[in-house]
Formats: C-alpha cells, structure tokens, sequence
C-alpha cells in the first residue's frame, strides 16, 4: 500500500502522509484525559426500548445505545456531528458530508434528521425518510463487513450475519499473543477482497454503485480501524483487539461460543478515541480510499450481476461520466476524491427552499474549496441510464 501511495505526486496520499506521519514521528501524542470517551452517568449503556431504532451501522447504534445521539435512534445533522466527534474524533467536515447526505436522501421526522434504522415508527407510523436501514442502493449497499447483501438474506440488511463476523475474527486467530492481535487497515482490506468476492458469488442482484460502492462501502470498512481501535501512549493510532471488535458489533461469549444479539452495541469501558488534532476527516478518509483502490482496482468498479451469480459486468467509466473520468485517470492525483465528493452532491437535490436549501449551501462551502484546491474536472452528470441494464440497481428495500 505504501509503495502505491509513493507512485504518484501531489496528491491526496501525500497529504495524507504529510497528516500521518510514522508513529515515531507523530507529534499529536496521546491525552487520556480528553481523548476517554465516558460509558457512565448519562452516557452508561442502555439497551434500546420499545420504539427505538437500531439499524446496520454497529458505531451509530453504540452511540444510540450510549445516549450521544438521542436514544431513540433518531437525530438531528448537527447532533450526528458532534456525536462522531466526541465517540470517535471523527472530522466535522466528513461528519457534515455523511450526515447531510443521510438526512437528505433518507430523510426522517424532520427535514434535516434521520433514523438509525428503519422509517417506520410503530406509534407515529411512516416516517418522511425510509431510514438507514431502507436505504439500500441509496446510502446502504452490498459487499457489507458484517451485514448481509439485501436480496442474498430476505431484506435482512441490518443484523450482523455470524459467517460473516466469523470471517472478519477469524482472520487473527493465528494470532496467539492476545496484546498483538490487531484488526487494522491490511486486515480490513483483505477481508473486503473476499465479501465483495463472495457478493458477487451468492447475490445474483449485487450491484456496486457509485456511491454506495466507491462511498459508503470503503468507509464501512475504513471506519471499523480508525474508529474502532482502542488509542493509548503506546498505539496512538490506535489498536483494535477482539474484545473491543466484539463490543462495539454486540458479540458475546468465548471464541468457541460466540453469540450475537441485536442492538446492544456498546463502546467498552476504558475506551480512547482519536487524538484531539488527528480527527479523521474528509482528506484522510479519501486519501486512504485512493491508495487501497490503487492496489485493488477492482473495488472501483461500478456495475453489478445482471440477475445470475458471477455474472459482474462494469460500466464504461468514461461513458458514465461524460468522459470527465476514465478508468486509467481515475487513480491519478486526486481523481478519486473529485469524483466522489462530486458524485455525492450531485445525488442531493436541487431547487429546495427554507432549510434544507441553507444546510446544503453549507455543505458546498465544505466540499467546493476542496474541489478547487485539487483543480478537480468539473463533473456535470452521471449517465444513470448506463445502470438500468443490472437489476441491482432498480431495486430498493421497500420494493
């Protein structure tokens, strides 16, 4: 990966490197004072309750569980911001991104909120957005770490599936020093080359989209490190040993009996979040995606079975994007990042008024300077018509 990265100049791996230096080098340290994120008083775990949401996202359901988002799974842009910040030091600015992009797309109660988990309220009924968990092919996707693809498990896109964990936990069992067992970016990685191989195996409708799969499915599995890790004076980048892993996707039990059950994600006890000044935000997040995208070109690949098992065909990236982008200057500079951030605005809607208009103005001061700093080819459209051919694509959870 560190080969790929030295491959090219000026770009967004350098400036994540420049953010992350070697552990040696770093000068962010460690503050267990300001960096302990409490699970006592009014953040102390509290299983959900009747009418509460729980959806696919084990980080927002431990959140939920812990009361830094409303307990009732459902929250407000502004309370998920500050929520990721003070749980994981997530940056604001891809906090903003993610959760904008959430509460516009799959809305909620409010027009700037959204559900952890489903839209429907069992007292209240439909709710105005169908929620993270009805949000496939909008913001949730296949290839899942630990959630099964939508059409392979009967609309089951929010439990964590125990192969799949299994897979994940297994991957450091030969690992026999409890104290070196870690669960980081190369572990993630290659347990991403095998679900998306296995979606495409077993989901005869697994479809790849340009948001949910060069989006949302990297950060799914990204995130699980850079959140996750337990950060200490010794791992200030953190290190994400089983017990942790268990707690925060509400597993239980010894290795040969372990025991899932859904909605009690916690975060553990004597748990560190990322150093205040190495938030991990919109930059790192992209830079990480490009250079394992370098490496595994195959993660880029927008397109999808077309209704039998290995049957993945990808579109013509040029085609899709008006020639902006192709296959070979994708990975080029900062390429990736354009695209994606001008793909996840050009998803969100126009011509709206009152506050939804003013927080998306908001999000194009966040993502236009950007843009303009990687002197990003102007993305105009995205030809949508190029993936009607893959029945993935035409389906949604509520159909």
């Amino acid at each position: 990966m560190l080969a790929a990265r030295n491959a090219y100049n000026s770009s967004l791996a350098d400036a994540y490197r420049s953010a992350h230096p070697p552990v040696e080098e770093r000068t962010v340290g460690f503050d267990a004072a300001l960096q302990r994120v409490s699970t006592t008083g009014q953040h102390a775990f509290a299983p959900p309750g009747p009418g509460d949401f729980r959806g696919p996202c084990p980080g927002l359901n431990a959140m939920a569980n812990h009361g830094y988002i409303p307990r009732k799974g459902i929250a407000t842009i502004e309370e998920f911001v500050q929520g990721t910040y003070k749980v994981f030091g997530m940056g604001e600015d891809l906090a903003f991104l993610l959760s904008t992009y959430g509460a516009v797309i799959d809305g909620g109660m409010l027009p700037l909120s959204f559900s952890i988990g489903t839209g429907e309220d069992s007292i209240l009924g439909p709710l105005s957005g169908n929620g993270l968990t009805g949000s496939h092919n909008n913001y949730e996707g296949d290839a899942s770490p630990t959630r099964g693809d939508y059409f392979e498990y009967d609309g089951n896109n929010h439990d964590v599936q125990m192969s799949q964990f299994l897979q994940l936990y297994d991957l450091q069992s030969n690992v026999s020093d409890p104290s070196q067992v870690n669960y980081d970016i190369d572990v993630l990685t290659a347990f991403r080359l095998s679900r998306f191989q296995q979606s495409i195996d077993n989901n005869q409708y697994f479809f790849n989209g340009p948001i949910t799969g060069l989006l949302v499915q990297p950060a799914a599995y990204q995130f699980i490190f850079h959140f996750m890790a337990n950060k200490s004076e010794e791992y200030p980048e953190g290190r994400l040993d089983r017990e942790v892993l268990k707690s925060f996707f509400s597993i239980t039990g010894p290795d040969n009996n372990l025991a899932y059950t859904p909605g009690q994600e916690r975060i553990p006890d004597n748990w560190y979040k990322r150093a205040i000044g190495d938030e991990y935000g919109i930059v790192s997040f992209l830079s990480e995606t490009t250079s394992i995208g370098i490496a595994h070109p195959e993660f880029l690949s927008v397109g999808g079975n077309t209704g039998e098992v290995d049957t993945f065909t990808g579109v013509d990236f040029a085609d899709l994007t008006g020639g902006v982008f192709d296959a070979t200057t994708l990975l080029k500079g900062n390429n990736l990042g354009c695209f994606v951030l001008q793909a996840a605005m050009i998803a969100l809607p126009t011509g709206v008024a009152g506050s939804v208009q003013g927080v998306l103005d908001s999000l194009y001061q966040v993502v236009n300077p950007l843009l303009g700093e990687w002197a990003c080819p102007r993305l105009e459209e995205i030809d949508e018509t190029l993936l009607e051919k893959f029945p993935g694509y035409s389906r949604s959870s509520a159909q």
